[in-house]
């Protein structure tokens, strides 16, 4: 589905929306206060064009505007799965997501190689497989939208948010051929309205 009308007006606004297994009436129906709480920092958050321009690096300036909005009631979440045969453990994995509360999970991608959307959706599947988690929302960038931003923003810009980074065009693909199993995912793409000086 493109769009819920479980999601507020004007979230739908400010961002591409995407609703996966009825995520968006889950999150509304089952935690409302969760869901309360990410609709109140989607309408927070903003970037400017100096945050867009500014070097990479480990962790720019945009995906920690997103912690200090979360933060300190959504936590980041390990999960451990062994694989165990004839009573010996043959395989162990580690799983983690970045925001956690309750049974609501939340990540942001805003400028990763592609192949984290992977790590974000297997994350998300293995943690509603274990019950750990109800439905999960994931922010990334709109494509065309910001693109087009991008672009008058100069060559460099385009290069540094290249085709192979995270964004909505990398992502739908991928929840539609299933790879987050029946996890319910609810997507958001960052468009030019949540860029506060354009």
């Amino acid at each position: 589905m493109i769009w819920s009308d479980y999601i507020p007006v004007d979230i739908r606004d400010l961002y591409e929306v995407r609703d996966y297994h009825h995520a968006a009436a889950i999150l509304k129906t089952e935690f409302p206060d969760e869901f309360a709480e990410l609709c109140d920092a989607l309408r927070q958050f903003r970037i400017t064009t100096r945050e867009i321009l500014a070097p990479g690096g480990n962790e720019s300036d945009i995906p920690k505007k997103i912690s200090k909005l979360l933060r300190p009631g959504w936590k980041e979440e390990k999960l451990e799965a062994s694989l165990v045969v004839a009573g010996k453990p043959r395989k162990t994995d580690t799983h983690k997501i970045d925001y956690v509360k309750g049974r609501v999970a939340f990540d942001l991608e805003w400028n990763s190689k592609d192949q984290t959307f992977d790590r974000d959706l297997y994350a998300f599947r293995t943690f509603f497989e274990f019950d750990n988690i109800s439905v999960a929302v994931l922010l990334t960038r709109s494509t065309a939208d910001l693109n087009d931003v991008f672009r008058k923003l100069g060559k460099e810009v385009m290069a540094k948010y290249g085709a192979s980074t995270t964004h909505l065009d990398k992502l739908i693909p991928r929840l539609d051929a299933g790879r987050a199993g029946g996890c319910p995912v609810l997507v958001f793409g960052i468009t030019r309205k949540v860029v506060s000086d354009l």
